[in-house]
């Protein structure tokens, strides 16, 4: 597989090695370098003492170690070692070669001429050394570099398997060494490795005792790229995290001289490990995705520092012995569809690879240009070099050959593909909902006249119902198409709602948008039309014709009439007709049913739905102050019992949320500081990262949380009078009384942390503010008067406040609340009850009662432990019948957590063949949900397989229409529920260029289902994480399409990025509060300061809690059931060398591996770490205060890579400031939790240097447990996980945070409430709209 030659020719020197004295250390480093005890040392030791210096540190910081010149090791390293010399009767290579007892040559030497046959012996109790006898690695480069490495041994006969000296012979100086190679895996477990000298392939057995640990790390590397490859095959989407598990939970085979491996024995061995998968994929098809893009490997690059396309310009020859990695052919698995999905993907996917073939070949292939691959010559053999114009073919593939695809430009690519940061801000874009009003269009040259009198004259307007354009009659309600002004754009449709004349024949158009013009972009149905709020008045002249646009509703039977639906086809393309079904919201992407509006019969000529729509919008945002207060005397204000906003009623006594800025209070509380986190004065030869540490801003920090809105009770409502002594109503005001929260008063934050987040203080201090500066109704009561328990009223419903006592900011004290604070019926100033002025908060006008709904039955796919359905059950919304998840261990966990559920452990492919098939049950019994059984479906189908690259190709699509995706689609048109739900990875709105959401999006439409897609942030809605997370929302037709949550916490705006832009445009969800929230943001200190300290690796699965809740949440999370057992508290066992670094990772916010010091220390299992050597110029961060050298690898001054600069054991891993200049430092990775901050995204397994590093326990020198995990993701401590640490972890890192499903939960709740109340009213009656004037 891997085979160096060098480019002199072979054993050309021969250099003859003293076998007297050894030399000295100290002699050899005098002869190599010329400036000791020369004129020039003496000048500047002079120069120095003059100076008072210290010479010794003088020439420790200006100049690096010396290093051997020929093996490149340190030579003041005690891992040093020299051969010790041969035994007496050791021949040479010719004369071993001709001895008898390998019985294969006579003394005719012929039979080395030629390559193909030099003779093959096996060896044993071998050494490999560099001609000053120094015992030293043969893969790390020196070979191709021409460095003469021998090597002494016992020379056995090919045949002979047995690794003893026993019937060996013993040879001295063997080589140079030419090449060495590796074969096989003898039996799988094994790689054989051999070298080639001038005279014949030795295949190396079993090493001396003193070389052994230098060939135990070569063993270590082959055997780690073996799993590395085939764990790779199998999981193509693994992460960091994921393969550090793989390989610290695999255990060595027998005979390897290690027992485990670590992340520490990746990192060292990752250059070569990259190389074997480059290896691997260039025996891969052109069009098939290598795997050095998955996301792993993609970090494990970056992180080591690997440099790509190396080992292929290496080689100097083709691989005589290539190493047999079984490559995995097994293709995507057939996804189960239903007829409709089949066919809108095998449609679109057809015309997509007709169109990329007519374009030749898709995508040309990139070139970074700078690696040795890109310089490589073109093969002239594989299939794309035979397309090649000089190599006589014809040219279209326009494809690079296929040894020379860059592997630079395919990580690249992924890169660009995979995640746009937590803290991307997006560029300003343009904005999604296009107005076709400003669309310029094109008039034509019809005549037109009117057919009939006017029905109606209103002023200078004559109204008509029918007009003549061209030889085709128009009447009120048809549909015309008018012409763009560009004619590659296709003919803009719109109904006709109004014909007038006023100096002008005019019509008033009411626009269709096609699919293309929604985010549904190219994966449209080009006769489908889509309603939307646009309209305009336009000259008769700009008609093109008239179109036929037929309005497509479901049918009775729409519920059970999924997985039958096999024509496409919904109307024929005659190219003058259309079909709509859906309304479209383009600015924030939401496909519902047309909203019914009736027009009175007297305006039938003139009714526009979508200027009817827009004024009552516009009525709904300007404040209205209604019911005047009579008795109210005021020379300058009237005031009123109540007021209008949003189609939201205030009254007097009501309290309401307002932005932090609407006012201040009467003590400036102590906010937060904001400490520089730098330390000036650190000892930079002991610290010598630190100096990284530019910034200030630490990851997961809270230091730029907004304030949650501010809260106040209605004292007046009232408008300002003119000069005229009339009300100005355009400027509602409100008085209100301030409540301050804990925060707020003299005791700041902390007072906030054991108190309940909706608990208040009731203040008599008063603020005017205006009415458009309110941002929605709470409910504020006085804990006293309460007929339930706090906990009982604040858990029954959203927007739920009390206080119990008041704050006086002038005296900071804390005191009873007045009785105008208390008694609520007798509020305001005690006059003007008849307006409904006096009614309490608690009464049926300000708090309908909650509608009872029946919980829906649910199916949850893919659903891990069960965090969807545990939020769904908290917001009382659900009842999960049915689960179905392929992975035991989560299986396992959701059974433990829903006993009543049925919960499928197989195939989501293999089930819906069987329900579709007819079947009632599976193999094992379990009955199948039918046809009209599932009201809700949820569920999070991985994107396994296409999800890392930016474009599709021919196997990529095959991939994404085999996905899971697609089978998720597939249940949701057999089952047709009222609700469905997908969620998943930000990303998954941009992969592929959006086109993974457009073509879910365009099912659902197709199936006929309402539906919109958005980005939540986990951390709005209660937990202590960053989490963005993609929600396709749909509903069938007849249900409400439920709404995004509004965020319950304010969060770090930084992650609070959630709007998504496609094709150049960007959506947002329908959130009004922006980064805005009722409640503080959720701290690590809230979330896990009551949990029992552990140590590293802590296995006890039940311990005590040792103490009470500290905070509101941990109450919360705890549960009102008394819970004395804490369960999987727990946490990783890391290895002694990364136990090492947490120890010495300090306990201030911010810090990470940067803080850790350069020092030697002794680990727990008796070892000792070195301190890292900085052994090169750094010509971007130059040198330190005290003229230190700051690289660590050659790359640092701007040359290539050299794998001798390589360092290991180190507290401080090397790996980090190698690569760092280019990867922002790496900050974070061995980064300690902060606890006023959030967790990190949680991972399914915490890793210091993993994606998310920052894992550390703020104050422990430990990773975090299982448990501080789960409630980072918000699960009470009574759900139970199943299976090992490991298994946990992953359970508890791919679940949906419960806080976050409850939220959407309760959106989908009022929907259904929404539905009955419709249902309860009179269904006779129906309002008719005034529109007439």
């Amino acid at each position: 597989m891997f085979l160096i030659y060098p480019t002199g020719s072979p054993g050309s020197t021969r250099v003859t090695r003293n076998s007297g004295k050894q030399p000295t250390i100290l002699s050899m480093f005098s002869r190599s370098t010329s400036f000791h005890n020369s004129p020039m040392q003496r000048l500047v030791t002079d120069w120095l003492a003059c100076l008072n210096f210290n010479i010794a540190s003088f020439l420790r910081f200006q100049t690096p170690p010396p290093k051997c010149p020929d093996c490149r090791q340190y030579l003041d390293d005690s891992d040093l070692k020299f051969f010790q010399g041969d035994p007496d009767d050791a021949l040479d290579e010719p004369e071993m070669l001709t001895d008898e007892r390998l019985s294969l040559f006579d003394s005719n030497e012929d039979g080395f001429e030629s390559y193909e046959d030099l003779p093959q012996h096996k060896i044993t109790n071998f050494s490999v050394y560099d001609k000053r006898g120094h015992l030293c690695p043969f893969d790390s480069g020196l070979i191709e570099k021409n460095v003469e490495l021998y090597f002494s041994c016992a020379v056995k006969p090919i045949y002979d398997d047995n690794p003893c000296m026993d019937g060996g012979v013993p040879a001295k100086k063997l080589g140079p060494i030419n090449a060495w190679w590796i074969t096989g895996f003898d039996g799988g477990e094994k790689a054989l490795i051999g070298f080639t000298t001038a005279f014949a392939d030795y295949i190396l057995m079993e090493p001396s005792e003193e070389y052994s640990r230098i060939f135990a790390l070569m063993q270590e590397k082959i055997y780690m790229s073996k799993i590395v490859v085939e764990f790779l095959q199998k999981n193509p989407d693994a992460t960091y995290e994921d393969l550090l598990n793989k390989i610290e939970t695999t255990v060595p085979p027998a005979g390897l001289n290690f027992n485990r491996f670590t992340e520490d024995t990746l990192l060292r061995h990752a250059q070569f490990v990259v190389e074997q998968v480059e290896s691997y994929d260039e025996a891969g098809d052109s069009d098939e995705q290598p795997i050095i893009v998955t996301p792993c490997m993609r970090d494990l690059i970056k992180l080591a520092g690997v440099t790509l396309g190396k080992r292929r310009a290496a080689r100097r020859q083709a691989i005589r012995h290539p190493t047999k990695i079984e490559k995995d052919i097994k293709g995507p698995t057939k996804a189960t569809t239903t007829k409709l999905v089949y066919q809108i993907f095998d449609a679109f996917f057809s015309d997509q690879i007709d169109q990329n073939n007519k374009e030749g070949g898709g995508v040309k292939r990139q070139r970074c240009g700078v690696c040795e691959v890109c310089q490589a010559p073109d093969c002239g053999k594989c299939s794309a070099c035979k397309d090649m114009i000089k190599f006589g073919g014809s040219g279209r593939s326009k494809q690079a050959c296929q040894k020379r695809r860059c592997p630079n430009m395919a990580v690249k690519e992924a890169e660009d593909d995979e995640n746009i940061d937590e803290e991307d801000v997006m560029p300003l874009l343009k904005d999604a909902s296009k107005k076709m009003s400003q669309a310029k269009k094109k008039q034509t040259k019809n005549t037109i006249t009117w057919v009939g009198e006017p029905i109606r004259n209103e002023g200078k307007r004559a109204y008509y119902m029918k007009v003549r354009v061209g030889n085709e009659v128009l009447e009120v309600g048809d549909c015309v198409s008018v012409s763009p002004d560009d004619p590659s754009h296709p003919l803009y449709l719109a109904r006709i709602t109004a014909l007038w004349e006023e100096d002008a024949k005019m019509f008033h158009a009411h626009w269709f948008v096609r699919g293309t013009d929604t985010v549904l972009g190219e994966s449209s149905d080009p006769l489908e039309l889509f309603l939307v709020d646009e309209c305009e008045d336009m000259q008769l002249s700009f008609v093109h014709g008239k179109v036929n646009v037929l309005y497509k509703a479901p049918s009775d039977d729409w519920f059970m009439e999924g997985g039958l639906d096999d024509d496409m086809k919904v109307i024929e393309d005659d190219g003058k007709s259309f079909f709509y079904q859906l309304w479209y919201e383009g600015e924030f992407a939401r496909f519902e049913t047309p909203p019914k509006v009736i027009p009175d019969e007297d305006c039938k000529y003139k009714f526009c739905a979508s200027c009817t729509r827009k004024d009552d919008q516009t009525q709904q945002e300007t404040p209205r102050a209604l019911d005047v207060l009579e008795d109210e005397e005021s020379d300058s204000k009237v005031f009123y019992s109540l007021a209008c906003l949003k189609g939201v009623q205030y009254r007097v006594g009501d309290s309401v949320y307002l932005p932090p800025e609407a006012f201040n209070f009467g003590v400036k509380a102590a906010s937060p500081v904001k400490r520089p986190h730098r330390k000036e004065d650190v000892d930079e030869e002991l610290y010598p990262e630190y100096y990284r540490k530019s910034s200030d801003y630490i990851k997961g920090s809270n230091l730029d949380a907004p304030e949650p809105f501010r809260v106040g009770r209605i004292k007046e409502i009232f408008c300002n009078k003119r000069s005229n002594s009339k009300p100005d109503t355009s400027d509602v005001k409100l008085r209100l009384y301030k409540f301050y929260r804990p925060e707020n008063t003299h005791k700041g934050p902390k007072a906030g942390y054991h108190t309940d987040i909706n608990q208040l203080y009731w203040s008599d201090e008063e603020v005017t503010v205006s009415m458009v500066d309110v941002l929605g109704r709470c409910r504020v009561e006085y804990g006293e008067d309460l007929a339930e328990s706090v906990q009982e009223y604040s858990s029954s419903g959203p927007d739920r406040f009390y206080f119990l006592e008041a704050y006086n900011s002038k005296s900071k004290s804390f005191e009873d609340p007045p009785n105008h604070a208390r008694s609520v019926v007798h509020k305001g100033k005690g006059k003007g009850k008849g307006k409904g002025k006096g009614k309490a908060p608690s009464q049926e006008v300000q708090e309908p009662q909650e509608l009872k709904v029946s919980n829906l039955r649910t199916l949850d796919v893919f659903s891990g432990c069960g965090g969807l359905s545990e939020g769904f059950h908290q917001a009382g919304i659900s009842e999960t019948h049915w689960a179905i998840e392929m992975w035991d261990p989560a299986a396992q966990a959701f059974r433990l957590n829903n006993p009543g559920t049925t919960v499928f452990t197989e195939d989501c492919n293999v089930l819906l063949k069987l329900v579709m098939a007819g079947e009632k049950t599976n193999s094992l019994g379990q009955r199948l949900p039918q046809k009209g059984d599932v009201e809700m479906l949820c569920g999070g189908p991985p994107c396994q397989g296409f999800s890392g690259m930016n474009r599709f190709n021919s196997r990529t699509y095959s991939k994404f229409k085999n996905s899971l995706v697609v089978s998720y689609l597939s249940y949701c048109d057999y089952y047709r529920p009222k609700f469905f739900l997908l969620e998943n990875v930000r990303n998954f709105v941009s992969f592929k260029r959006s086109m993974v959401l457009k073509l879910t999006l365009r099912c659902l439409v197709r199936m006929g289902y309402q539906c919109t897609f958005g980005v939540l942030q986990a951390g709005q809605y209660g937990v202590a994480q960053t989490r963005r997370r993609a929600i396709i929302l749909a509903a069938a037709p007849g249900e409400t399409l439920p709404r995004y949550p509004e965020p319950l916490h304010v969060f770090a705006p930084r992650a609070c990025s959630l709007s998504v832009v496609v094709d150049d445009k960007r959506f947002v969800t329908n959130v009004t509060r922006g980064n805005g929230g009722i409640y503080r943001t959720i701290t690590v200190r809230d979330t896990m300061s009551d949990l029992p300290e552990i140590q590293n690796g802590a296995s006890a699965l039940e311990i005590s809690y040792n103490g009470e809740p500290q905070s509101w949440f941990q109450r919360q999370i705890r549960g009102s059931q008394y819970q004395p057992i804490l369960r999987d508290h727990i946490c990783k066992d890391m290895s002694a060398l990364v136990a090492g670094r947490m120890r010495h990772i300090p306990l201030a916010p911010g810090s990470d591996w940067r803080d850790l010091p350069n020092i030697e220390v002794r680990l727990r299992d008796g070892t000792t770490t070195k301190k890292l050597r900085y052994t090169h110029s750094d010509k971007k961060n130059g040198r330190s205060g005290t003229g230190a050298l700051r690289g660590v690898c050659a790359c640092a001054g701007g040359k290539p890579c050299d794998p001798a600069d390589r360092q290991f054991n180190t507290l401080i891993p090397w790996c980090l400031p190698h690569t760092g200049n280019r990867h922002n430092h790496w900050a974070g990775l061995y980064g300690r939790l902060e606890w006023d901050g959030f967790f990190s995204t949680t991972v399914t397994n915490p890793e210091p240097m993993g994606k998310q590093g920052r894992v550390l326990h703020p104050e422990q020198h430990r990773v975090v447990s299982v448990r501080e995990c789960a409630r980072s993701q918000g699960f009470p401590d009574t759900y139970r996980f199943f299976g090992n640490i490991l298994d946990k972890h992953r359970q508890v890192g791919n679940a949906v945070p419960p806080p976050l499903a409850k939220a959407i939960g309760l959106e989908i709740k009022k929907c259904v409430q929404e539905k009955i109340r419709e249902n309860a009213r009179e269904p006779v009656k129906q309002e008719k709209m005034e529109v007439c004037e």
